[in-house]
């Protein structure tokens, strides 16, 4: 190798070096991806999906894996009655802080208001798990105005503080898919004056048995979304 070769091989190896020391975010860290979660799964004999499990609170719990456009999605039928499908979870919210869902809505329970214990019913609920007893409630109302915030009314059998809160109201959109994307991280300071502690869980939930009446909705994935 002649003098001038070698001195630029040298030259090569310092530029690669300080490419390296420089730049490591972009040589090394991997993007971090969404996390999905949803219902491909093999369900379990009783029909639920694989992974979730089944909360019966009263009533009989009407539901079933449909398949549309190759996607396997959620059905909920309440007749008087409250139940949801748990999924358990670890999520940062600080490198996750973004939720993404699809619900149709396809029958409001009727005279349903979040904002009055006796009439505490929604066709399509999400429920966002914490550490340490919190939750936000994300919900479709038929009648609590969008963006009402509230705590809610219904006693959980555990030590939980859920705050409620509105993202669709009415039947504006019923029989359409709609999809709802939520900053969670910026939702739980806003609503607990803290900041976020880790995700331990996710719930889809309906509930009519205030109002003796019926809910049905449909339920696409649930992702959530890394940091943009």
């Amino acid at each position: 190798m002649s003098r001038y070769s070698s001195v630029y091989s040298s030259l090569i190896c310092i530029a690669i070096f300080i490419l390296v020391i420089t730049a490591p975010s972009f040589l090394f860290s991997a993007e971090k991806k969404p996390i999905r979660l949803d219902f491909e799964d093999t369900a379990s004999r009783e029909g639920v999906p694989g992974g979730w499990k089944l909360k019966k609170r009263s009533g009989r719990a009407e539901y079933r894996i449909l398949k549309e456009k190759n996607e396997k999605i959620l059905y909920f039928r309440g007749a008087d009655a409250s139940f949801s499908i748990e999924k358990k979870i670890t999520i940062n919210v600080k490198e996750y802080p973004y939720i993404k869902w699809k619900w149709k809505v396809l029958l409001l329970p009727e005279g349903g208001d979040v904002r009055h214990r006796r009439t505490n019913d929604q066709a399509a609920q999400i429920i966002v798990l914490f550490e340490k007893g919190r939750a936000i409630s994300y919900i479709w109302d038929t009648t609590a105005p969008e963006g009402s915030v509230m705590e809610e009314s219904v006693p959980w059998p555990f030590s939980i503080k859920i705050k409620v809160l509105v993202v669709k109201s009415g039947s504006r959109d019923i029989n359409k898919w709609i999809t709802i994307r939520r900053n969670i991280y910026e939702d739980y300071k806003r609503l607990f004056k803290e900041e976020p502690r880790l995700v331990k869980g996710v719930r889809i939930q309906i509930n009519s048995q205030h109002t003796g009446t019926v809910g049905e909705a449909l339920f696409g994935s649930i992702t959530f979304e890394p940091v943009e």
